[in-house]
């Protein structure tokens, strides 16, 4: 059980919640493999957008983390390819 803090007040995410968390996280990684450099900057746009309209929710949270997390992935495979 995972317990986080949000607004003064605790949260417990059950684990059938954190495995769905999860889940997710597994399948938007497997997207954002597909996409190009220029679908990724797309992706990261829409997600700010959204995070804008509707600020808080833990898919844009976990959307936003992932793009991050695969930008950084290609500038380090781009810099792991010019030294070869």
């Amino acid at each position: 059980m995972l317990i986080s803090h949000v607004s003064s007040c605790y949260i417990m995410a059950t684990e059938s919640e954190i495995n769905a968390e999860n889940d997710f996280r597994a399948r938007y990684v497997i997207e954002l493999k597909k996409m190009t450099d220029k679908q990724l900057d797309d992706e990261r746009k829409s997600v700010n957008q959204q995070g804008m309209r509707t600020p808080g929710r833990r898919g844009e949270n976990i959307k936003h983390e992932e793009i991050s997390r695969d930008a950084v992935r290609r500038h380090v495979l781009k810099e792991k390819a010019k030294h070869v």
